[in-house]
């Protein structure tokens, strides 16, 4: 905790992205609590549909950012659609951090053929982008469970293509740092003291290889946010009836010509200055725990 509060002090920067992102999750996970879903029939109003924003004529007090196409007030639905977004990206970068911590720190400790077959399955996926690779797995689910049931688990469907995509750079972070620490003097030093070697992993090796993890997992946050945003908008992440940032802007995309603008530009603005706070945040902590850096700074 100690060295978290350095990485903060005197960095006007990290302190605003970090209060951003504070405030944006309050904003997700307590205005939920007291409002109507705007995506069930009691939380919109067809007679309220196209309200433009509070400044423009026509625009309502209680809608001050205006309402959708289906009378959805937008500052609710994209409370909800945010807190979509905030649950699959950190759960995803969990799973992505789990799976690739899991398989870094075995290649790394025990090397050999073992090592060379996690890495010649992380060179394979890394000639895949993410987006690519969890369109791939969101169609074959689909096609395993049909149309209906892929619907009723989307959420759980795109949270685990997103995780899947993301193992690799966490796999080949650990896997380097477990291959200096294996021949560190503590760690001999647990082996003659009869410790296992699952033992040395997690309770010697894991907690000294983890820092350089968590920024990529930071880091990772806004891409895994970003991808669930682009497959809600292509339409085969999220349907459009679930709460999703990326639904909102496939929804308000097709009114910009018209011009009901609103409805795409303001949770587009919303994703930016999330996934900005967040890459701001974890670009500041890449720099602050990477000595060769932080000594040039």
């Amino acid at each position: 905790m100690r060295g978290l509060a350095e990485a903060f002090r005197g960095r006007p920067g990290p302190i605003v992205a970090a209060t951003l992102i504070v405030l944006l999750v309050v904003y997700a996970f307590v205005l939920p609590l007291v409002t109507a879903d705007p995506f069930s029939m009691s939380g919109m109003s067809i007679l309220d549909a196209f309200s433009p924003p509070i400044w423009m004529d026509g625009g309502q007090a209680t809608m001050p950012f205006g309402a959708d196409d289906q009378g959805r007030n937008l500052i609710t639905a994209m409370a909800y659609g945010l807190r979509t977004s905030i649950m699959v990206g950190a759960i995803s970068v969990v799973i992505g951090l789990v799976i690739g911590g899991a398989l870094g720190l075995v290649a790394g400790f025990v090397g050999g053929r073992t090592d060379a077959i996690i890495m010649r399955l992380a060179d394979v996926q890394l000639a895949y982008p993410a987006l690519l690779l969890a369109m791939v797995i969101d169609g074959i689910a689909t096609a395993i469970l049909g149309r209906g049931r892929s619907n009723e688990m989307a959420i759980a469907i795109v949270i685990v293509s997103i995780g899947i995509a993301f193992w690799v750079q966490y796999a080949r972070t650990i896997r380097s740092s477990v291959m200096v620490e294996r021949d560190q003097d503590y760690v001999a030093a647990a082996r003659v003291t009869g410790r296992s070697n699952t033992a040395i992993l997690i309770q010697h090796i894991l907690p000294n290889v983890m820092a350089p993890v968590l920024v990529i997992a930071t880091i990772n946050l806004g891409i895994a946010i970003i991808t669930e945003a682009t497959l809600s908008f292509l339409g085969i992440g999220i349907p459009p009836t679930y709460p999703s940032l990326g639904s909102l802007i496939r929804n308000g995309n097709n009114f910009l010509q018209s011009g009901e603008w609103w409805i795409s530009v303001f949770p587009c603005l919303l994703l930016v200055a999330l996934v900005v706070a967040v890459n701001v945040l974890g670009d500041h902590l890449r720099d602050h725990f990477n000595p060769k850096i932080r000594g040039r700074t």
